[in-house]
């Protein structure tokens, strides 16, 4: 409710012959409570509405049981929901730092160790690895963060396709919540992919959407 500042008026009341009674002092400002004129009331947005096919499902399980194996706190719910509900008793039973530690580890158990090796061996840091890596997270990533494109940046006055942009990041809305976007997807999904591929990657998360830019150590600039 606001609260409106509205100027009182004196008045003369008269009483018969005897004359006028000195009015009742009163103060010259009320306040008063009145319905705001816009309404605050924060709604969550409708979730958008994703099918997922097997793979997306198999990915989604697998995911969800490291995180639970790492953790040892279960929960009863399938699909995407099961893996929200996993990240949830993470953030709501260990610090920032745990977090970030227990995701990281969940991560290892979830990608074999000696593939990422060979590919790190096989794929050492390059315009074309940068480009590559970006065109896989859209084929086989969009399970986890949603419908997601290829766009270009700028590197020494060389574009590149070296950046993903997500449109609406399937984990933030699903979480609504920006503390778990940070600590269990952003800061530990960087180290890992530069700790295990050798690959400097850097997500930048805007209210829903996204960008991830797989980068090299020099400067960038997103180009429209």
């Amino acid at each position: 409710m606001d609260a409106k500042l509205v100027t009182q008026h004196r008045s003369h009341v008269w009483a018969g012959k005897r004359g006028m009674h000195k009015p009742r002092s009163s103060p010259p400002i009320l306040a008063v409570l009145a319905r705001p004129a816009d309404n605050l009331t924060l709604v969550k947005e409708t979730p958008s509405l994703l099918t997922d096919n097997w793979f997306d499902r198999i990915a989604i399980n697998h995911l969800s049981q490291s995180v639970q194996a790492t953790t040892g706190l279960r929960n009863s719910k399938s699909g995407y929901e099961s893996l929200v509900e996993a990240a949830a008793m993470v953030s709501r039973n260990f610090d920032p730092i745990q977090q970030c530690e227990l995701v990281i580890e969940a991560l290892n158990k979830a990608f074999p160790s000696p593939i990422l090796s060979l590919i790190r061996t096989l794929m050492p840091q390059s315009k074309f690895t940068r480009e590559y890596f970006a065109a896989f997270t859209t084929l086989f990533f969009a399970w986890l963060v949603g419908p997601c494109k290829v766009i270009e940046s700028e590197i020494n006055g060389r574009r590149e396709k070296n950046v993903v942009h997500i449109k609406k990041c399937r984990f933030l809305e699903e979480s609504n919540c920006v503390g778990m976007c940070l600590n269990l997807c952003k800061n530990p999904s960087q180290k890992f992919i530069k700790d295990s591929l050798g690959m400097p990657v850097n997500m930048v998360p805007s209210k829903y959407s996204g960008i991830l830019v797989f980068k090299s150590n020099q400067t960038y600039t997103l180009l429209n």
